[in-house]
């Protein structure tokens, strides 16, 4: 690989030795998370994206803040509940992680509403679109609120008096819920004080008012705003003293034991039981007085660590609905058409196509529909006998989830391996099972223990009275949604051996029996890490030989604590590293004597940067690898996860370009420092600015 100008060549330093171990060189996977969120959260403030798109960045950090407190927080929490602490490589203890974390969200959930109310709302407005507050609102306004409360709120809310027959409700995790005080009697002579009021989850958090009640542009409205304008009609005859948002977040990790004798069935138990898990946060609005605030922390066994307040509208998520409600192409990204190789533009038949060479694709820049149609020229294919498949994420109502069905309604071997345990997906790949089974397709759940994160898919035909292979292999899920906001590579080839070691894995998912020996692939849990370490180890010996070593990877997250130590070693001895990892990142580089030799970035822009490649310079004689897996010991030594030799001279040169590119990039990128901070690029004087994504889409997509 071409050396990029900004990496400097690499040194080999005499210096004591270091241990390796040592805590000081290992950045805490939590606290490396909530730093990717914050900036995901900084791409609302960079007007190089159009507005709403900045608003959507707004709304994915409150989604990825959610998520991170629902698991990642959590799982702290059960540790010291459970009295189980662990203590990882960077000497962190959970208590000591929990409040740092408590810290550090608190500082970055102010800023969101600091961009909120003062850079986005008041730039949305300039292009009349009017979050339109109560005070504000016109008296047409107000009348068609007061109606819209009558007529859609009104007849599906259920508020609920607090009294010693009536405890605090269990409030189901992350809703939207109002605490209110009362003053005075009900019909019954109750006077409890206070009651709750969860706003129904069936309603839309924003509506658009209709244009003849306003004037020019669009107009919203919260459902929040409509609450609390009419809260007094929910409670008859008493006075409210105070209406007020918050919102609980609750543990929402499944614990599945590893010995189930029915994995569906326990996994319907724990969906149940996500909704109403312990709570590790609670949201509330900023102007709710504190006697309120303490008795809710109380009801849900909290502590002012977890309490957040919300400086505007809680659950900031709801607002992706914004770019649904208006129609403002000029203020989002064009819509993007994908291509379609030269290889495979207007070829009736993908058999022959793949046959004459392997097709590698760069989604979302490439079009997925080549790898819809293969499935769906299988399952029409007379010649085609069978057909295997993984299934991580892919929406049960997929165009892929059809052909399977189609194919095995035809009579074809249709085997399914669906991961139930996706995190977030259980429900919906437990319908697409159903849905499935009921088409004939076999379907198998993995292996317990071990989740089932390998992209896979075998069709096998006769050709000229012999069975051949025609295998694809990806980074990313077999989803279509996801392909066109998600950047992943798609690999089709009949390679024989690869199509063996495609065939040996499926065996191994279905089946019972040894470890089979797989010829190209790398295969999770059995030879990814081992091979991973040996090959960084062999650009060490190259480096420590006088020969060039260089390592390039793009990963979503490195956390692995051995691969984190043989990258050290190789940097002492003079290999050149370049680590593209879009989140989670706990190896410290820029460490004199220690990883001097390694730089680390992270690129965050339109597109969720999903890609993982492995490239190996080898002497000259270099490997390249994509593959589903990340560089974390969940994906190495605990799921099931492919890496896929490019073989192909043509297609391995076009890699290690889009690797160059990416580390050339200096408008989407941040360099992580040695202290742990990140820093984002700028062009140099004179430097042209230069985004990866931008240019992918210039190249490959014919838009800029």
């Amino acid at each position: 690989m071409n050396k990029p100008e900004a990496v400097a060549e690499a040194v080999v330093e005499d210096v004591p030795e270091k241990d390796l171990r040592s805590s000081e060189y290992y950045f805490n996977r939590e606290l490396s998370h909530l730093q990717f969120n914050y900036r995901v959260l900084q791409q609302a403030r960079d007007d190089n994206h159009p507005l709403l798109n900045r608003m959507l960045f707004c709304c994915i950090f409150s989604s990825n803040m959610d998520e991170f407190f629902e698991i990642r927080v959590a799982g702290l929490r059960q540790q010291l509940k459970y009295g189980r602490e662990n203590v990882g490589p960077d000497g962190k203890s959970p208590e000591q992680l929990l409040n740092e974390i408590s810290e550090i969200a608190h500082r970055y959930v102010e800023e969101q509403y600091r961009i909120l109310n003062d850079v986005l709302f008041p730039a949305l407005k300039q292009e009349l679109i009017h979050f339109v507050r109560r005070r504000d609102w016109s008296p047409a306004q107000a009348a068609w609120v007061a109606q819209y409360f009558e007529d859609e709120i009104m007849p599906v809310v259920n508020p609920i008096g607090l009294d010693p027959s009536h405890p605090m409700p269990r409030l189901v995790n992350k809703s939207l819920n109002f605490i209110v005080e009362l003053e005075g009697k009900d019909a019954f002579g109750r006077e409890t004080g206070m009651a709750i009021v969860p706003a129904p989850r069936s309603l839309p958090r924003l509506v658009r008012m209709p244009d003849e009640v306003c004037e020019g542009g669009d107009h919203l409205v919260f459902l929040s705003s409509m609450i609390h304008a009419h809260a007094d009609e929910l409670f008859p005859g008493m006075e409210i003293k105070g209406c007020y948002q918050f919102r609980l977040t609750r543990n929402a990790d499944l614990e599945l034991e590893d010995d189930l004798e029915d994995l569906a069935s326990a996994l319907r138990g724990e969906l149940l039981s996500r909704r109403f898990g312990d709570g590790v946060r609670l949201e509330v609005a900023d102007n709710c007085p504190m006697p309120l605030v303490e008795f809710l922390l109380s009801q849900f066994g909290l502590t002012e660590r977890e309490l957040f307040w919300a400086h505007g509208p809680v659950n900031l998520a709801r607002l992706m609905a914004l770019n649904k409600l208006i129609k403002r192409p000029d203020l989002e990204y064009p819509v993007i058409s994908p291509a379609v190789p030269k290889s495979l533009r207007g070829k009736d038949n993908l058999f022959t196509a793949i046959r004459q060479k392997d097709v590698l694709l760069l989604h979302p820049y490439e079009s997925f529909t080549p790898v819809i149609d293969l499935l769906r020229q299988a399952a029409k294919d007379p010649h085609v006998l069978a057909i295997r498949q993984t299934l991580y994420r892919s929406g049960a109502d997929s165009e892929l989830v059809e052909a399977l069905a189609d194919a095995a309604r035809r009579g074809k071997e249709v085997t399914a391996v669906i991961e139930l345990r996706a995190r977030f997906d259980e429900a919906e790949n437990l319908e697409l099972a159903s849905r499935l089974q009921e088409a004939g397709v076999i379907v198998v759940y993995g292996v317990v223990g071990h989740k089932t994160h390998a992209k896979m898919i075998m069709i096998v035909r006769r050709e000229e009275g012999r069975l051949k292979r025609y295998v694809h292999l990806g980074t990313g899920n077999y989803h279509a949604g996801n392909a066109r906001l998600y950047t992943d590579y798609s690999f089709m080839t009949c390679d024989d051996a690869l199509g063996d070691d495609v065939n040996k894995i499926f065996q191994q998912l279905t089946g019972m029996g040894k470890a089979l020996k797989i010829k190209k692939l790398l295969h999770a849990p059995f030879t990814l890490h081992k091979r991973i370490l040996e090959m960084i180890d062999r650009e060490r010996s190259h480096a420590e030989t006088g020969n060039n070593g260089h390592i390039v990877v793009k990963v979503n997250s490195l956390t692995e604590p051995e691969v984190i130590r043989a990258l050290y070693r190789a940097s002492q001895a003079g290999v050149r590293i370049d680590l593209i990892v879009r989140g989670i990142c706990c190896l410290r580089p820029g460490v004199p004597g220690l990883s001097s030799n390694i730089r680390v970035r992270s690129i965050i822009g339109r597109f969720l940067e999903h890609s993982r490649v492995y490239y190996f310079a080898n002497n000259g004689d270099d490997e390249v690898y994509c593959a589903s897996a990340d560089w974390m010991e969940r994906n190495l030594i605990n799921r099931i996860e492919t890496a896929f030799p490019v073989q192909d001279t043509r297609l391995k040169r076009r890699l290690r370009r889009d690797l160059e590119l990416q580390l050339k990039d200096n408008a989407q990128a941040w360099e992580l420092q040695p202290d742990g901070d990140y820093l984002p690029c700028h062009p140099a004087p004179g430097e042209e600015r230069m985004a990866s994504q931008v240019a992918f889409l210039q190249r490959l997509a014919g838009s800029g």
